[in-house]
């Protein structure tokens, strides 16, 4: 059966880019455009990962993270938060929270998509 990937990020490219990588890769993949319609999507379609924008609109990453993780029923769902800010605080929040791991942007292909089977697989 087929791991089921959420890409939830703002940004178009960005979005067209992973969901490439990921189908490329064997995953089945599903996109949120903003952090209300990822839990939205995570609620409804219980995926085995989501990858996580920190700055989206209407809800931010830490947001969603937050909430997915106050979700017992959600507990299954990984999370890997993607953001621009790769500050250790940041990084630090992202975890802090719930998040499984944290990739900052730009990122290379190889690393991402190691980091997702480990993170499937694990």
């Amino acid at each position: 059966m087929k791991k089921k990937i959420l890409i939830a990020d703002d940004e178009q490219n960005i979005v067209i880019s992973l969901e490439f990588l990921m189908k490329r890769e064997g995953y089945e993949v599903t996109i949120a455009n903003d952090g209300e319609e990822a839990v939205q999507r995570i609620r409804e379609g219980r995926p085995d990962l989501v990858l996580l924008d920190v700055m989206m609109p209407r809800k931010s990453g830490f947001d969603v993270c937050q909430e997915v993780r106050a979700d017992p029923a959600l507990a299954s769902v990984r999370i890997m938060m993607l953001t621009a800010k790769g500050r250790d605080t940041e990084v630090s929040k992202g975890l802090a929270l719930g998040a499984d791991a944290y990739m900052t942007k730009p990122f290379s292909t190889k690393e991402l998509v190691e980091k997702v089977r480990s993170l499937l697989e694990g």
